[in-house]
């Protein structure tokens, strides 16, 4: 008599991971698959962090490849689900930095955007962005915010950026992403507001 098959043997040995929501897109591109291939895709829907695809090579859970979406570099990524020629991706990224009050990592972009501001306690209401990077942004307060102090910062068509503010000038204050954007979905949102 053999012994009973224990169903948790064949559970994924991934762990779990929270998915932000994701926007519909349609982008095209190809993936650097892990043994050196290449393969066309077609960007389903993003979100800060990870990105649904079409592809027409199978991918296992797990497997490591390159994505390439507008020539815009080469996004290392890690497939969490593979199923009838559709994936789920996670963007490979370092592990954010916990946020200080010391200058500005990298140059910001110039740019001018109405977003949504949420303070805790408090309404979400409309803000006014200055300028934008990866890492942080300039904003102009209705009300004085307190150094340290944590906010959501929602563009248009994406989810909330949670920061900390860093400076306080005035109405405006610096805000640091608590979780960085990943450069290409910066790179996206940058042409987005460069476009309204």
């Amino acid at each position: 008599m053999s012994a009973p098959i224990d169903p948790k043997q064949f559970a994924s040995r991934l762990a779990p991971i929270e998915r932000r929501e994701r926007r519909p897109v349609h982008m095209t591109g190809y993936a650097v698959l892990a043994d050196g291939t290449t393969a066309h895709i077609t960007l389903l829907d993003l979100s800060y962090d990870g990105c649904g695809i079409a592809i027409e090579a199978e991918l296992q859970p797990g497997d490591r490849i390159k994505l390439s979406v507008l020539k815009r570099g080469v996004i290392p990524a890690e497939v969490r689900w593979y199923s009838e020629r559709k994936a789920g991706l996670v963007f490979e990224a370092d592990a954010p930095a916990e946020p200080t009050h010391q200058p500005r990592q990298v140059e910001r972009v110039c740019t001018v955007a109405d977003v949504s501001l949420r303070r805790p306690g408090r309404f979400t209401y409309r803000v006014r962005l200055e300028d934008l990077s990866a890492n942080g942004c300039r904003i102009e307060f209705v009300e004085r915010p307190q150094e340290g102090e944590r906010v959501w910062i929602k563009f248009d068509g994406l989810d909330s950026l949670e920061g900390q503010v860093c400076w306080v000038e005035g109405l405006s204050a610096g805000v640091s992403f608590v979780r960085h954007i990943h450069p290409a979905v910066f790179d996206l949102l940058i042409e987005r507001l460069s476009a309204t």
